[in-house]
């Protein structure tokens, strides 16, 4: 049995800096990766950057709308080269990384015991023991239980309708929540025709109405259609078709629709279940998930976990932050980082334009009892918007009414992956929403529209 310092289970964000960071330190550390195309986890092979490369070119292939549909086609399937040319060398260069660093292990893990993991190589079975076991297996989709989707030729999830070389004329989603609607609006500026399914009655729940309706419009305008209060039943391969049955709540009606492909987007759960967590005594809650401590041990103190596995926001950069909370704990560093004291947390869907977000809505700021100000503009009065030819969107921001802290914002609007950034450290830093209004930005710059989206409070 080979021992190490440090056994990492899973070859995410977390897992693999955490893997580079200990190895350098020259502690004796191993990653163990179920699949070689998951080197370097989730972001870079299925998640973030093969979706944004492929919503990227998707925005030069709007510009073809009246093209026929073999060079819709052809414009897609280069795409999906070109994707897949970038995730093979990202991977690769993950792999060189952790392996100058740690031992690699391509099998699939199941703990023994607290300290001992068997894993299943392709030419059989090996134990390992870790002094210090860290799990960072991250998520997958969840699949619903819906009558024929298991034996459907044309269901797909996230992961495998990107491999998919063909683009679909018509597309189903399943699911109307964030990672249904970047798949929604990137297919439909490829020339799909997309429907989305959501099972409740009301678009993106979680938003204020006001840019919930902003986001539906823009969308529908692309071209997707939205039915809601539809509750699939059964998915039937066909010679050349799938038929999706949906039952509409509203109604009692059964409706059937055709589609070359069907994107099942119902949400994702923490991976877990093959990893015998039992027989380590790690303890996870009702939905799967590890159950953490604010420094990220489980149960058992000398095992954390990190990522998606741990449930809570399922993003690249909160991996990362949770490797920052368990790099200062083994290496010395004592800046007292936690989970409590991380927030806030900006995100972004990357729609046309992008949503980004962060704090409170203004929902839920009147909810927590603050007397707010709220500060909205259309994204048409920016200049810079208006260069990009992106004048759909609206932004707004709430604001403490009683000692002018930003408690949170919403964009929908051209680079608003980048300016929420501006705003989250505002926040961190607990400023004033007039620095933001009153500070000096290049132009022209969709930053400097913060200029005029708080001077609207004025």
């Amino acid at each position: 049995m080979k021992k190490y310092d440090a056994l990492i289970i899973g070859f995410g964000k977390g897992g693999k800096t955490l893997a580079a960071a200990l190895g350098k330190k020259g502690i004796k550390t191993a990653v163990i990766e179920k699949s070689p195309l998951m080197y370097g986890g989730t972001c870079i092979n299925i998640g973030c950057i093969p979706t944004k490369k492929l919503i990227h070119t998707a925005a030069d292939a709007k510009k073809n709308q009246q093209a026929d549909y073999s060079e819709k086609n052809n414009f897609y399937a280069a795409a999906i080269r070109e994707k897949n040319t970038l995730t093979a060398l990202l991977r690769q260069k993950n792999y060189d990384n952790v392996a100058a660093a740690a031992d690699i292990y391509t099998g699939a893990a199941r703990f023994q015991t607290d300290h001992t993991v068997e894993v299943q190589l392709p030419d059989g079975k090996i134990s390992l023991y870790g002094e210090k076991i860290f799990i960072n297996t991250g998520s997958e989709p969840v699949i619903p239980p819906i009558t024929g989707l298991q034996l459907s030729r044309r269901v797909y999830t996230s992961t495998t309708l990107m491999e998919l070389s063909t683009l679909p004329q018509r597309l189903v989603i399943i699911g109307g929540g964030y990672i249904g609607l970047e798949f929604a609006a990137m297919y439909a500026n490829y020339g799909s025709m997309v429907t989305v399914l959501e099972y409740g009655n009301t678009f993106i729940p979680r938003e204020d109405r006001d840019i919930a309706n902003v986001i539906q419009t823009r969308l529908e305008e692309l071209g997707v259609r939205f039915i809601f209060n539809a509750q699939v039943d059964e998915i039937t391969d066909e010679n050349e078709l799938t038929t999706v049955s949906y039952l509409e709540r509203s109604s009692g009606m059964s409706v059937k629709i055709p589609a070359d492909a069907v994107l099942v987007a119902t949400g994702r759960k923490a991976s877990t279940a093959s990893l015998n967590l039992e027989a380590a005594g790690v303890a996870v809650n009702e939905r799967g998930e590890i159950i953490v401590n604010e420094l990220l041990q489980t149960t058992v103190p000398h095992i954390w976990a990190l990522g998606d596995v741990k449930g809570g926001l399922q993003f690249t950069y909160i991996s990362l932050d949770d490797f920052r909370i368990i790099k200062e704990q083994l290496l010395g560093q004592k800046n007292n980082r936690t989970t409590a004291n991380r927030p806030p947390v900006a995100y972004s869907v990357f729609l046309d334009p992008t949503f980004a977000r962060v704090g409170l809505s203004e929902e839920e700021a009147l909810l927590s009892g603050h007397k707010i100000k709220v500060a909205k503009i259309a994204e048409a009065a920016s200049p810079r918007a208006r260069l990009f030819g992106s004048i759909s969107g609206y932004l707004k921001a709430i604001v403490d009414a009683e000692n002018n802290k930003i408690l949170g914002a919403a964009f929908f609007c051209s680079e608003a992956s980048e300016i929420i950034n501006i705003v989250q450290l505002a926040m961190k830093a607990n400023l004033d929403y007039t620095v933001l209004r009153d500070n000096i930005y290049t132009h022209p710059s969709m930053s400097e529209f913060l200029n005029d989206l708080f001077s609207t409070l004025d």
